[in-house]
């Protein structure tokens, strides 16, 4: 039996990818391999595999110690070049920071990455190919899947949505490089149309942007809902009572809300981004910028062909990234790891 040890804080911040990427490994982990893996959780005993999801000091002092922490693995939810549009920080704090991240990074035995293309990005720091493999993000059938059309029309109904409103949804942390301002742009510019963002400041006033979008969430545009941070059940209801997903998103890694509206079989938009090509291409429609977004909203809305094309696009890259597929992925990775001990 592998025994492998979690090191995370990444669900004590509500309303962040990282946390729901760990809480999803963990499910799969104790769902699928209970009698081949011996799973625990923050706790400094000894063990064959240390994965690291969370880059806190004390983690790091703990990879001094190899004899006791086995072999240590690192999950990439982030680089500094994401986090760059993530938070503000003072110039000097930052550089420290950002170098803090990489060097945690190098203390690790082996990363593993949530898309491909930051591989390259790693190896311009002097981490070696052979040390990186990417394992993508996935999410639980029990948590988000399809609801019936008399479900869907209650959610809207607790809402106070029309049935017939047509129902554009994004979520994430609201900030500068989720792209929230063109999301609020698009809410004035088509009145017609119900617009919901989930989430909020998961850190507070250094959230970059956070000024602007204090006044504009206090005051949206009254076809523009901005629900805050929601629990993951919550969520399920708003990716299924929704029309389409948009995520107008700068810069990415592999956000878990995208398989969550994949896995509602709802139709997904995003910014055209050659991030999401490795692997995301063929499941959802691109569109280059704001305006892009908006000529595709209406499309959606008019033409029911072009609306189902989309849609299938969605139920294809659901079945790609089923739970038993990365449970078998998982469990290979870390026979593979605990080898190499």
């Amino acid at each position: 039996m592998l025994h492998i040890n979690m090191f995370s804080s990444a669900d004590k911040v509500k309303g962040q990818g990282v946390g729901s990427a760990y809480i999803e490994l963990l499910q799969l982990l104790k769902t699928y391999h209970k009698d081949s893996i011996d799973l625990s959780i923050n706790r400094f005993s000894k063990s064959a595999i240390s994965h690291y999801h969370t880059i806190d000091l004390h983690f790091y002092i703990s990879t001094f110690f190899r004899k006791r922490f086995g072999r240590r693995i690192g999950y990439v939810h982030f680089l500094p070049s994401t986090l760059k549009g993530s938070i503000h920080l003072p110039k000097l704090i930052e550089e420290v920071f950002y170098k803090y991240v990489i060097s945690f990074y190098k203390r690790m035995d082996h990363l593993v990455v949530v898309n491909p293309i930051f591989i390259d990005e790693l190896k311009k720091y002097g981490i070696a190919e052979n040390d990186i493999t990417y394992i993508p993000n996935f999410v639980a059938e029990k948590d988000f899947f399809v609801y019936s059309s008399e479900r869907k029309k209650q959610a809207k109904e607790k809402l106070g949505i029309k049935p017939d409103r047509f129902v554009v949804f994004g979520a994430g942390q609201v900030q500068e490089r989720k792209g929230v301002y063109d999301f609020v742009k698009l809410a004035e510019e088509m009145p017609d149309v119900q617009f919901i963002w989930a989430g909020g400041f998961s850190f507070g006033k250094i959230t970059d942007g956070y000024e602007k979008f204090k006044k504009i969430m206090d005051h949206p545009p009254e076809n523009l809902l901005f629900t805050g941070i929601l629990n993951r059940s919550e969520m399920r209801d708003y990716y299924n009572l929704a029309d389409v997903f948009l995520l107008p998103s700068y810069e990415e890694l592999f956000p878990m809300c995208i398989l969550e509206s994949l896995a509602c079989h709802t139709p997904v938009v995003l910014r055209d981004l050659p991030l999401y090509e490795p692997v995301l291409k063929g499941y959802y429609h691109p569109a280059a910028d704001k305006t892009a977004m908006k000529e595709t909203i209406d499309r959606l809305k008019q033409d029911e062909d072009f609306y189902q094309s989309v849609k299938k696009k969605a139920v294809e890259g659901n079945a790609a990234y089923s739970e038993k597929r990365l449970a078998r992925i998982w469990l290979e990775f870390y026979s593979q790891q605990d080898q190499l001990q």
